[in-house]
């Protein structure tokens, strides 16, 4: 049974980061890593990277798709339901209050200057968040390839003005994944026969002697 005192940690820990984080999810990660994985230590870093994954592939935005997964693996359901509502409510609560005032705000020339330190930190967290991420997985040949494959993709369709959903990456990367796994099973499934195959000739020669 998940403990109150646990879920309440889980939620103010969510309510944290998306206090403090602006620029959406992709700059939430970073921060995630720290205060769950290297602060908290409530997840590996390894099951830190396949909940990004999973969070990143299915539908909705990826800031609360992770904080449903990793509350779940903490918490279960009560577990998803807080680190989901703590991560969702600073936002909610800053826009509505905004809302009431909107045009004098924006028209603010120091919330203009705020913003424009903003968007640059949050390039910084986005792009120290992914080449982290690049460090940390598996660099098979497999993953190497799909990379290079996804970048220049992404590069050329950018420079000819093509739109092109970032899904169609995903689920390219899903149906290769599933290819080579089904092709690993194969192979070994008839190193074991070979396997048998050469024990049973070994045992008949065995005999024979």
């Amino acid at each position: 049974m998940v403990k109150f005192k646990q879920l309440l940690s889980l939620f103010f820990a969510f309510f944290k980061i998306g206090l403090f984080t602006f620029g959406g999810g992709y700059a939430m990660i970073a921060v995630i890593e720290k205060e769950l994985v290297e602060k908290k230590k409530w997840i590996e870093h390894e099951e830190f990277l396949n909940i990004i994954g999973i969070a990143e592939s299915t539908p909705g935005p990826i800031a609360i798709n992770s904080a449903t997964f990793i509350g779940y693996k903490i918490g279960k359901v009560f577990g998803s339901i807080f680190a989901t509502i703590g991560v969702v409510l600073p936002s909610f609560i800053i826009i509505f209050a905004i809302s009431f005032f909107i045009k004098q705000f924006l028209g603010l020339k120091y919330v203009t200057y705020a913003f424009m330190g903003i968007r640059a930190c949050v390039a910084y967290l986005i792009l120290s968040a992914g080449i982290k991420m690049f460090k940390s997985v598996k660099k098979d040949p497999l993953a190497v390839i799909l990379f290079f494959i996804t970048a220049i993709c992404m590069v050329v369709l950018t420079l000819l003005s093509k739109n092109f959903s970032s899904i169609f990456y995903i689920l390219g990367g899903g149906v290769v994944g599933i290819f080579i796994y089904l092709l690993s099973l194969v192979k070994k499934k008839k190193l074991n026969k070979n396997s048998i195959d050469n024990d049973k000739e070994n045992s008949n020669e065995k005999g024979e002697i």
